[in-house]
């Protein structure tokens, strides 16, 4: 079924469904003998231990077999989250005193992207959005310590994703590839994420936006993310000459994150912005975990995430990208240097629809599945996404 479908009457429709917790997806490939353990075990263990399956199958295709594991490509790509929680306040009147150079050129960078994207005005007035768009993704390269094996690109998956957001913290998420799928959202109090193969999941920590709506569909989030960065220098990225605003996640933040055997070790965003249009062209985020279960030597994952924003155009005032490609480079190291692995995975959107101010949309469209709700899903992304990052989603972080 077309997103165009799927997302005609949408709001009274996915209201309803989440009422009643959130409707089955349909089933993406199983790894055989696998599944039954993941739902009972969602330990950084287990999940350790289905990632190295994964990228051991990924690197060791049989014959007629697809290269690209959906399920791999969704958990690392579909859904990652920013590293910080974003304030609600407007954005603060630009101001240099007793405020370093580093914090107040931020500012003012800043508040020129937020006027080449329509203005604060304009952006202020935005009570909801709805963006659709089609994607192509792609495990390009895995590298292990015998051999790396390489995919063309005409093994990419191809999908799309419906995103919903209500201003300023609520959102709602689903891509899909292939016959699998991903769903997450925010109500403004928790996060979750649901795949049929691992259930639903909160997600530790403060409550941060979805790093997808970073990438030039959310204007207002992004300005208001960024006005508490560091400019930290400049770089040329492509053609443009620009600015690199730096932002970190703070101990307590990374701290809350943690969980179990996993704890989070850093996790940095830096924002390339046009020194010529203001804009922001360019998005790369490095997210770090490190998983240690009793008795067992300590695995890191690291997750680089890099963005490239192209392509944009007004909608209804508001200048946001309607393309782009993101590379993800997933390195697992820590033990034997005979076990360390480095996955890399890409995909290329181009945007469809976008609407502002869509009406009808209410709080109901995004409460979270029954599970979260009710207090059963103690597991957390985070867990994923130690697991995520280790397994399933930038998400380990994520």
């Amino acid at each position: 079924m077309s997103p165009r479908k799927r997302c005609s009457g949408v709001v009274g429709r996915r209201s309803g469904i989440m009422r009643t917790g959130l409707a089955p997806l349909m089933e993406g490939p199983t790894p055989e003998g696998h599944e039954k353990d993941l739902r009972k075990d969602r330990s950084a263990a287990s999940i350790g231990q289905w990632m190295k399956w994964q990228l051991e199958k990924n690197s060791w295709p049989s014959a007629g077999q697809k290269r690209s594991d959906p399920r791999l490509l969704l958990g690392v790509l579909g859904c990652p989250l920013a590293p910080v929680a974003v304030s609600t306040e407007p954005l603060p009147h630009l101001s240099i005193k007793d405020v370093p150079i580093e914090a107040s050129s931020a500012q003012y960078i800043v508040q020129q992207y937020s006027a080449a994207t329509g203005g604060s005005k304009l952006h202020s007035g935005i009570r909801n959005s709805y963006t659709m768009g089609k994607v192509r993704m792609l495990t390009s390269e895995v590298e292990t310590a015998s051999r790396v094996t390489r995919n063309p690109i005409k093994a990419a998956e191809n999908g799309w994703f419906v995103l919903w957001q209500m201003m300023p913290d609520k959102w709602s998420v689903e891509l899909a590839i292939e016959d699998s799928s991903v769903q997450a959202g925010s109500n403004g109090k928790t996060v979750w994420r649901y795949t049929p193969w691992l259930g639903a999941h909160a997600a530790k920590g403060p409550v941060r936006p979805l790093r997808r709506a970073l990438q030039g569909l959310d204007p207002m989030t992004t300005a208001s993310m960024f006005i508490t960065a560091h400019c930290i220098g400049e770089k040329k990225i492509g053609e443009e000459d620009c600015f690199i605003l730096k932002l970190t996640a703070d101990p307590s933040t990374l701290a809350a994150r943690s969980d179990g055997p996993a704890e989070i070790i850093r996790h940095v965003l830096f924002g390339y912005f046009s020194q010529r249009t203001g804009l922001l062209v360019y998005l790369e985020d490095s997210h770090l975990t490190r998983v240690q279960a009793n008795g067992t030597e300590a695995i890191y994952w690291e997750t680089t995430i890099e963005s490239a924003l192209e392509d944009y155009k007004y909608v209804d005032g508001i200048n946001i990208p309607h393309a782009g490609h993101s590379v993800v480079t997933l390195f697992r190291f820590g033990e034997e240097a005979m076990n360390h692995t480095k996955t890399r995975m890409e995909e290329t959107w181009n945007i469809e629809e976008v609407a502002f101010n869509v009406p009808g949309l209410s709080e109901d469209f995004f409460i979270p599945p029954a599970e979260i709700r009710q207090g059963n899903a103690t597991d957390v992304l985070q867990q994923k996404e130690k697991p995520l990052d280790a397994q399933v989603c930038n998400e380990l972080e994520k």
